[in-house]
């Protein structure tokens, strides 16, 4: 894997505990699967008390001006959405960020690649999250011809150094990779061909990408072989069962953004008076109560 001599400063650049090393064989077995499924009780009991933490994480990002991007890439289902929407759900969206971009236009295609990401980046005190980001070159866009194969290595070799960049201007970078069997891709590709509720997240690409799987993991590898470096390395999530994979990302997450909590001042609500005015009769049209 790529390495760098010089680290940068506010990275993680050593395993935590709690970390693992990616399989030599990437691909995830449904053996490796957990024995037993979270309760609905145990898993918002656990998301409760992560939720509570993120939002001490987000009131030390505010207060210290920090500026972090968290990149979520992985296959098709490979459950990035979900993951982002447990993280959002109790912050502020005034602090967290979460970007999803479209396929880009005529004009974003004519401009420097990176160019139409950089305008989301963080600022001080803000925290954006991409679900895909400038790896779809790496990814999408290598196996399904949207770019040359020239376009996708060049890309694999300015990547570091653009997030060395990053880093250097003092941006906290986090990258997760959901990995996920292909037994359980289809599973959950089938299941969006029958909920109404899930149809829009069916594609005519996610079908055009469900043949190519192993070209998508031939390209995974190639990703991994040359933009896990010491200053920004890849954190890969096993994410066979999307309830264990939101807790566990979001833990990981937490252990590697430093913060304390900052002590705030007892909140009293005041008195107050009500009937002094009485209020209008209007004619409003209101909302039949059909539950």
């Amino acid at each position: 894997m790529a390495k760098h001599p010089n680290k940068t400063s506010g990275q993680n650049d050593k395993p935590k505990k709690g970390d693992v090393d990616k399989p030599k064989n990437g691909d995830v077995e449904p053996a490796e699967t957990a024995d037993k499924s979270l309760s609905k009780k145990e898993y918002n009991r656990e998301l409760k008390k992560l939720h509570v933490e993120l939002v001490k994480m987000q009131e030390w990002v505010v207060a210290k001006g920090l500026k972090v991007c968290i990149v979520f890439e992985g296959r098709d289902t490979a459950g990035k959405g979900g993951t982002i929407a447990a993280i959002m759900q109790r912050v502020s969206p005034r602090v967290f960020f979460h970007v999803a971009l479209p396929a880009p236009t005529e004009r974003e295609k004519s401009q420097m690649y990176a160019q139409r990401y950089i305008p989301h980046f963080p600022a001080a005190g803000e925290v954006v999250i991409f679900d895909r980001s400038w790896y779809n070159r790496a990814g999408v866009e290598r196996v399904m011809g949207f770019c040359t194969e020239d376009e996708a290595r060049g890309f694999l070799a300015v990547a570091p150094l653009f997030e060395q960049m990053m880093i250097k201007s003092g941006i906290i970078l986090i990258k997760y990779w959901l990995e996920v069997s292909p037994e359980e891709q289809t599973r959950r590709l089938k299941s969006r061909i029958g909920d109404g509720r899930k149809t829009w997240k069916l594609s005519p690409m996610d079908l055009k990408s469900y043949g190519r799987w192993d070209d998508y993991t031939k390209a995974r590898d190639e990703m991994f072989a040359a933009t896990d470096t010491s200053w920004a390395p890849w954190f890969v999530a096993i994410s066979e069962d999307k309830q264990r994979v939101r807790l566990n990302v979001i833990t990981h997450l937490l252990k590697h953004i430093p913060y304390k909590a900052i002590k705030s001042p007892k909140i009293k609500l005041p008195q107050r008076k009500i009937g002094r005015y009485k209020a209008a009769d209007i004619p409003l049209k209101y909302v039949p109560e059909v539950f």
